[in-house]
């Protein structure tokens, strides 16, 4: 596949990666490249836990969910992304103001591929790599899905 996005496919991303339950939690699509996608979310108390630290479920959704736009920037428009597995690891509590995540595809199979993802913690300091998820993914026709 074609190395260059086409701007219609960008804003097409873009535009998709924010709906649905996404929307509700307030993640932002902030750049699109061939296999690279980078979002942020501007941190409410409702993404909070009981301690005041960001809650790991709004992070691992985050990471998840910014690694299948990675991977639809190298599949075929046709196709839809499917998350098989993840894992991720928590390096430190994260309690800035916000969160940004930069996924990356370190694997563009035919129908199996691989990203990673760093979520930040955008703090009044820089607070730095907060957590790092490897998450695989399944390239689906997206007829198949019906």
């Amino acid at each position: 596949m074609n190395q260059t996005l086409s701007q219609k496919r960008i804003l097409h991303l873009k535009q998709d990666y924010e709906r649905g339950f996404i929307r509700h939690c307030g993640f932002k699509a902030d750049q699109v490249a061939h296999g690279k996608f980078r979002a942020s979310l501007v941190l409410k108390d409702h993404h909070r836990q009981q301690d005041g630290f960001v809650h790991a479920g709004v992070m691992a959704t985050m990471a998840d969910h910014t690694a299948g736009y990675a991977a639809f920037t190298v599949v075929d428009p046709t196709f839809q992304i499917l998350s098989i597995e993840f894992k991720i690891n928590f390096f430190k509590p994260a309690f800035g103001r916000g969160l940004e995540c930069r996924s990356t595809v370190i694997r563009a199979g035919r129908k199996v591929i691989v990203a990673e993802s760093e979520v930040y913690d955008l703090g009044e300091e820089n607070r730095g790599m907060t957590a790092k998820a490897m998450v695989t993914l399944m390239a689906v026709p997206g007829e198949a899905l019906v």
